[in-house]
């Protein structure tokens, strides 16, 4: 028996294994194989087994089967083959979705340096700025290396070539180690009674004057209508201790066995169940779209409700009743800051049916999880972008919440697919309806049902009699001149959260920027303090009197004086999240205020802690970047307020206008969801911005129409495909000749394909790697599916990796997508 073998690694080939006899029950199509790939150890997805092969050479054998059960199917293959297709990476790459961070085998290599040797080597080599010198420099230090440490080290991807040559003189051995899983299923002990209850409670009173620790434990077993408990319980709860254990082990009178345990992640967030009834207009939709889910039919709906509208309720509606029908549901939000409220909602109406994955999860709580839902144990899932990759079967329904959302799309990973496109293509597949929920659909979704391809939904009135926010547009820069504004408050804001204040409501303000001052910078010579790694400013964190770089992590102590002129004069400018909450304390030294963002968030369970908080009123004021303006739905909240309305208007990104209406009338949504009117306050620079002025009026549809004149004039989605091609190296030269070699091998392509030049991109080094774009694309008129400009891109990529003399640098194939910075 044979078996064609994928790996996640930048090739489409599949390769051939011999199946051992011992191995031929346990490995079929959609197993994980462990194999020997070249001189490594390797995990692979098994795509189909035969009983004959073509390949004449020697056929390697399969070391391992990983799955008991099939993570994949025919179906679902489908799926991850368009994945491949569309985004243009290989099966193997695409798959490495579908299994969970640390589940795979495989080898890695580790260096052993001979520290005297290479140091004699070092000091006779006459090149000293070489790899090899650059290497021996790193080898010297110590014995024991990894080679990303060394590549990290020496600033080069390609050293393969001069570890070879130091190993043939004999300064350093490189090993193949076999490394484990990082995560397995976890097992602990169990007891129960070895002998009958009658012949338990016989021998107590033999015991009971010696050991009376003994017979509590025999007592609490009795009383155990399962007959077994965890170990780790029963001496928590009987206050004893693993001697007690083991002397009635040896008696007879209980066994002790090892069993599977599950970890399960527990929401620190909780609601109380609530009777709801639907309004009309939602008892509506969910009739149309539960007409889809009982035909098993795939339409595409955008449920297009304003905030406040009870878009979740529907979610929840029609989950009941795909699973009612024996169905699945998937559930789909773009942040983890989203999961906690949405979570505790579908809990309380399907109990332990429902799973959440995220990556706030353990290593081990989300691999139980995707265990959990491979035996069927789920039917409900919920999570980010992630969770589309759900080993589940028979799904009934499909759902994204907030659909417009940026974080829908994989920015770091190959594939760099789109969970909101991509979850269309899996309900089309799993032939069942999938729905788009949103207050501010994205441009291309709300032409998509505008056209007719997608059905439109509308929910236009909020539930529980509540009317949208009153917004107020506060012009900062003409309140300056007149002495109205304190620092970073304007005094209209100030007044309100005093009034809110005073009435015991809550209040959310939203400033998208971590930190306390977002650039440090010299009066004098005006030198920007720049992250030596990044071509951007260093953040002021004045918690820990640090400045950080957003993109690669790296801090530095805050500088005494410039660092180009010595000067003393020293500035901080801008206002991150930080700011804002230690200058409300000034203002407000009685109110409870309580930051969210990444650094305040980073403990797992604290977003639900604080929410819990916050709901029950205990936190008076919430401050926050976008993590609270998605979502949040709290009765109390009656005041939102903007600290500066510009921080994404003013990026230089076709969809910045788009980002900036969605992000304020999201926010401006989370005031005054019930009885009490809700107020919202967004400070300005620029007031009479078209943007604010559609936020102002609550006008999306107004948003949109401008918008799309904007798009076409600038041949923009939705009128055209767009792909975005990255080579990125910490060698300057080296990432432009990759980009320019690539350039050149596209160019034959120019009359179907719209190719802009190579040019250093807008942020145009990160984490110490220089980044060069090309920006490609084709008109919708002539390539609807953006077939046409994918082959040319395959083509032009596939000439790159066979001619090009920088074929060792990946590039970076970003299809659709949503940010050209």
């Amino acid at each position: 028996m044979y078996a064609q073998v994928v790996f996640p690694l930048p090739f489409r080939k599949a390769f051939t294994y011999r199946i051992p006899p011992a191995l031929e029950e346990l490995v079929c199509m959609g197993v994980r194989v462990v194999v020997p790939f070249g001189k490594r150890v390797m995990t692979g997805y098994v795509l189909s087994v035969g009983e004959t092969t073509d390949v004449k050479e020697k056929v390697k054998p399969i070391s391992d089967v990983l799955d008991e059960q099939p993570i994949f199917d025919e179906s679902s293959i489908k799926f991850y083959e368009w994945l491949s297709d569309y985004y243009l990476c290989s099966l193997g790459e695409a798959f490495r979705n579908a299994v969970p961070y640390g589940s795979d085998v495989e080898s890695k290599r580790k260096i052993i340096s001979d520290t005297k040797l290479c140091s004699e080597l070092l000091n006779s080599e006459k090149k000293k700025s070489s790899v090899k010198a650059k290497l021996l420099r790193e080898l010297v230090e110590k014995e024991t290396h990894k080679i990303s440490q060394l590549q990290k080290a020496v600033k080069r991807k390609s050293i393969y070539s001069a570890l070879k040559t130091l190993e043939k003189q004999g300064a350093l051995t490189i090993l193949d180690l076999i490394e484990e899983a990082k995560v397995k299923a976890k097992k602990a002990k169990y007891v129960k009674l070895a002998k009958t209850v009658d012949e338990v409670y016989e021998t107590i009173p033999e015991i009971e004057s010696r050991s009376p620790k003994q017979v509590v434990i025999l007592l609490e077993l009795l009383t155990k209508p399962s007959g077994e408990i965890q170990q780790s319980d029963l001496l928590n709860k009987t206050n004893t201790n693993q001697s007690s254990i083991k002397s009635l082990e040896k008696k007879g009178l209980i066994q002790v066995f090892s069993k599977k345990v599950e970890r399960v992640y527990e929401e620190t967030y909780a609601e109380e169940k609530k009777n709801i009834k639907l309004t009309a207009e939602q008892s509506e939709i969910v009739k149309q779209v539960k007409s889809s889910i009982n035909k098993s039919s795939f339409i595409s709906y955008l449920l297009y409700g304003v905030t406040g509208s009870g878009k979740t309720q529907v979610y929840i509606e029609l989950a009941k009743q795909a699973v009612k029908k024996g169905k699945t549901a998937l559930v789909l939000v773009p942040e983890i800051s989203l999961t906690p409220q949405i979570t505790s909602r579908f809990f309380n109406t399907f109990g332990d049916e429902t799973v959440v994955i995220h990556s706030r999860l353990s290593l081990g709580e989300r691999y139980d999880a995707w265990r959990g839902i491979i035996r069927g144990k789920y039917n409900v899932v919920i999570g980010p972008r992630s969770a589309l990759f759900a080993p589940l079967k028979n799904i009934g329904l499909i759902v994204i919440d907030e659909e417009h959302d940026a974080s829908y799309k994989q920015f770091e990973m190959i594939p760099k697919y789109h969970a909101r496109d991509s979850a269309i293509i899996k309900a089309k597949f799993s032939k069942c309806p999938v729905l788009l929920g949103s207050a501010t659909p994205s441009i291309e979704t709300m032409q998509n049902a505008i056209s007719g391809k997608y059905k439109l939904l509308e929910l236009k009135n909020r539930v529980d009699n509540a009317r949208l926010p009153a917004i107020n547009l506060v012009d900062v820069s003409s309140r300056k001149n007149k002495g109205k504004v304190e620092k970073i408050f304007s005094n209209t804001l100030i007044d309100a959260i005093h009034y809110k204040l005073s009435k015991k409501e809550s209040i959310i303000l939203l400033q998208n920027r971590r930190g306390f001052s977002t650039q440090v910078f010299c009066d004098d010579c005006g030198t920007i303090e720049m992250c030596p790694d990044c071509d951007v400013s260093l953040v002021h964190h004045i918690s820990k009197n640090i400045l950080q770089c957003h993109y690669c992590g790296f801090t530095k102590k805050v500088p005494k004086a410039c660092s180009n002129c010595g000067s003393l004069s020293l500035r901080f400018f801008g206002t991150g999240t930080q700011r804002v909450e230690d200058e409300l304390a000034y203002h407000f030294p009685d109110a409870r205020i309580e930051r969210i963002d990444s650094d305040t968030m980073g403990r797992k369970g604290e977003l639900g802690f604080v929410l819990n908080s916050f709901r029950k009123g205990e936190i008076d004021i919430l401050v926050g970047t976008q993590m609270v303006s998605k979502g949040l739905d709290f009765s109390r909240v009656t005041l939102v307020g903007v600290i500066s309305a510009e921080t994404t208007l003013w990026l230089p990104d076709f969809r910045a206008d788009e980002r900036t209406f969605q992000l304020l009338t999201q926010v401006s949504g989370r005031a005054g969801r019930s009885e009490n009117p809700g107020e919202v306050i967004i400070q300005s620079l620029n007031p009479r911005h078209f943007v604010l002025q559609k936020v102002l009026a609550n006008d999306y549809l107004g948003f949109f129409k401008k918008e799309l004149l904007i798009r076409e004039a600038g041949q923009y989605p939705p009128f055209t495909k767009l792909a975005l091609v990255e080579a990125k190296d910490e060698n300057e030269q080296d990432a432009y000749g990759a980009i320019n070699d690539y350039y050149k091998m596209i160019l034959p392509y120019k009359n179907q394909v719209t190719i802009s030049p190579p040019t250093p991109a807008l942020i145009s080094k990160i984490k110490g790697r220089y980044r060069f774009h090309i920006l490609l694309r084709t008109h919708k008129r002539e390539d609807a599916s953006g077939h046409v400009l994918r082959t040319a891109m395959s083509n032009a990529l596939s000439e790159y990796n066979q001619k090009s003399r920088f074929r060792d640098l990946r590039l970076l194939i970003d299809i659709d997508p949503v940010s050209i910075v």
